[in-house]
This record gives C-alpha cells, sequence and structure tokens, in this order.
C-alpha cells in the first residue's frame, strides 16, 4: 500500500474523530457523479443506459459543491459517466481542492489532452485512469480499438506534467491469473504509476453483456491464484491488506455502503453507487431513512456476489485503524 503519509494521517484523524463523537455511520469517501454521459460504451457498465435527456444533464458546481460540504467526507471521487465530458470540470476540482479534500478523478482518459491545462498538479488531486487490460483486452472491454494506447500516451503526459497518476481496473469472468498478473505488472512496473485499485466487477442488470460478471467463489479463486507467488506484497495497491484478504477469501467482511455514498444529478442514491433504490435530498437523509439492515450478502440477492471496493473497502479500513496489528501492517505493507 502507498498511500501517502498526510492522506493516511488525515483520514485516520478523521475517523477518530467520528468515533469519538459517537457516530457510527460516516462518509470516508463520496462517489460524486456530476453527468451520466460517457464518450464510451463499455460492455459491462450500466451508468449509461439513461434517456436521452438524462444523459444531457450536468450537474453544476455549487450543488456538487454543497453536496460535498453537507455530508463532510474529506475525500471525493469524482466518476459518471465521462466526468471530463462536463464543461466545468476544471473548475469542479479546484473548488473541491480548494476546500483540501483529496480529489480522484475517474476517467477513461480519451480527454486528457483537451482538457489537461484546466488542472495543476497538487497533492490533493489524483487522476484514476481506468485500464482493464493490456491493449486487446482493455479495448474489447471498452468496445473500441485503439483506447489502450490512447489512455497510456495520457497516463505518460500526466507523469510528464507531475500529476499523480493511479489506476483502476474491473476483472470480469473471461479473466484468468494471467491476465491479472500481466496487467498489474505493465501498470506496476513499466507504466510505473503511484497506484492501482482493482475490484471485480459488479452485475449491473442494464449492463448491455451479461454473462462476464463473476460470483463469490469465482472472484476468490482468481485472485487466490493471482497472489500465490507474492507478487501481491510488491504491486503498489491503493487498497488495505484486509480487503486483498477478502478478494482471496481469507476474511468475510460486512459491506458498510454508508461510508462511499453516491451523490448523482438524482440526489443521494440508495443503497450504494451500484444500486439504485431511490434517493435522498441530504446525507443526514440518506443515512437515516436506508434501511441498511435489509441489505448485504444474504440479505438482498442482488449483493450476494457483489465483492466490489465500494462496499468493503471501507469496512476493511475502519477495522485496520480500530486494530493496532492491523494498523502495523497496513504501515509495513507501504
Amino acid at each position: 500500500m502507498t498511500i501517502p503519509l498526510r492522506q493516511s494521517l488525515r483520514v485516520g484523524g478523521y475517523i477518530l474523530r467520528q468515533r469519538l463523537r459517537g457516530r457510527t455511520k460516516f462518509p470516508l469517501l463520496v462517489e460524486l457523479e456530476p453527468l451520466f454521459a460517457c464518450n464510451l460504451k463499455c460492455s459491462g457498465c450500466g451508468k449509461i443506459q439513461h434517456p436521452a435527456d438524462v444523459l444531457k444533464q450536468r450537474m453544476p458546481v455549487e450543488q456538487a459543491v454543497a453536496a460535498i460540504q453537507e455530508c463532510g467526507a474529506p475525500m471525493v471521487s469524482i466518476a459518471g459517466g465521462e466526468p471530463l465530458m462536463h464543461p466545468q470540470i476544471g473548475e469542479l476540482v479546484r473548488r473541491l481542492v480548494g476546500m483540501k479534500k483529496y480529489v480522484f478523478l475517474c476517467t477513461n482518459a480519451l480527454l486528457i489532452p483537451k482538457k489537461i491545462d484546466e488542472f495543476v498538479p497538487s497533492r490533493y488531486f489524483t487522476w484514476t485512469v481506468h485500464i482493464d487490460g493490456v491493449r486487446e483486452r482493455h479495448d474489447a472491454s471498452v468496445c473500441k480499438e485503439g483506447v489502450f494506447d490512447e489512455a497510456v500516451a495520457a497516463v505518460r503526459e500526466c507523469q510528464r506534467r507531475g500529476f499523480r497518476v493511479t489506476t483502476n481496473t474491473t476483472f470480469f469472468s473471461t479473466d484468468s491469473p494471467r491476465t491479472v498478473i500481466e496487467v498489474l505488472d505493465y501498470l506496476n512496473d513499466e507504466l510505473a504509476v503511484d497506484q492501482m485499485m482493482i475490484s471485480p466487477a459488479y452485475a449491473y442488470e442494464k449492463a448491455p453483456v451479461q454473462d462476464r460478471f463473476m460470483g463469490v467463489r469465482e472472484t476468490r479463486e482468481l485472485f487466490r491464484a493471482a497472489f500465490a507467488d507474492g507478487r501481491r506484497r510488491r504491486w503498489r495497491f491503493n487498497h488495505s491488506p484486509l480487503f486483498l484478504d477478502f478478494l482471496e477469501g481469507r476474511i468475510e467482511l460486512p459491506c458498510t455502503a454508508w461510508a462511499i455514498p453516491s451523490y448523482s444529478l438524482f440526489g443521494w442514491q440508495r443503497p450504494c453507487y451500484l444500486m439504485a433504490d431511490g434517493y435522498a435530498r441530504t446525507y443526514r437523509e440518506l443515512i437515516e431513512d436506508t434501511d441498511w439492515t435489509a441489505y448485504g450478502r444474504g440479505r438482498d440477492p442482488r449483493c450476494d456476489n457483489c465483492m466490489a471496493h465500494c462496499g468493503y473497502e471501507p469496512t476493511a479500513v475502519l477495522a485496520t485503524i480500530g486494530s493496532l496489528k492491523e494498523s502495523l501492517r497496513a504501515i509495513r505493507s507501504g
């Protein structure tokens, strides 16, 4: 794990303050979706399956900033859709960075060359580029040839300009331990990104392709085999060791979706970024009026095969902060 020390201390202090105040549910990171439109049509994505009038909408900067201020989370992941299609994306990032929020801009990277001059390097800002495999595999995932090479070129330009760059890689049933190792070795060693995130794909009901999503057993077997030769210890993951243990099936974790809430054009999404059971006007309403006991493996069939980091990474982080042994383990893995 290579999370910057300043960020780790900030988040750790935030968690301790929430607990001292007696709060049992609080946000660590907000998934902010200022639009749903995208310039790609990925086969495993259910986020772009909205009516045309919804895809044309863009969230006002003031609305986005107000939502982040209201909930108080120290970190913000700006997603979509493709956030670089938002005409005020540079202003939005500047406002959030000015609030000293740690901002991760999730992008397929195709618009980085056009938009990069709107951003400046900062310890509070990180590009998060989605890369699902090496060249042919990634291009097949996003259903367009040449995207991998464009993304790699954009990453190198961001690095040249002094930006912090991370990646997010989603794995499907069509992956094997070999393809996992291949892409993570490439991102870690050759492209040399600062950190990497990984997640098994969530089975979106509206995704164009439905036969590529893994179950829990398949996910555990895939990551257990990919991590078997010790590579896990040298890869620069933006994950706690406990979350990686969870992916391998070494431990069980409950879902804490309230810790990574999603705010979009429709409001605060219940119960999480991946499922839409209605929307709340405020984060407080989301927390207080959502029946969180109704969700999770064994409670809602839509949750049974989910092992996504938006539900389980915060559980692992909270458990790490609450354990001296796991805290020391996380430090040693850095």
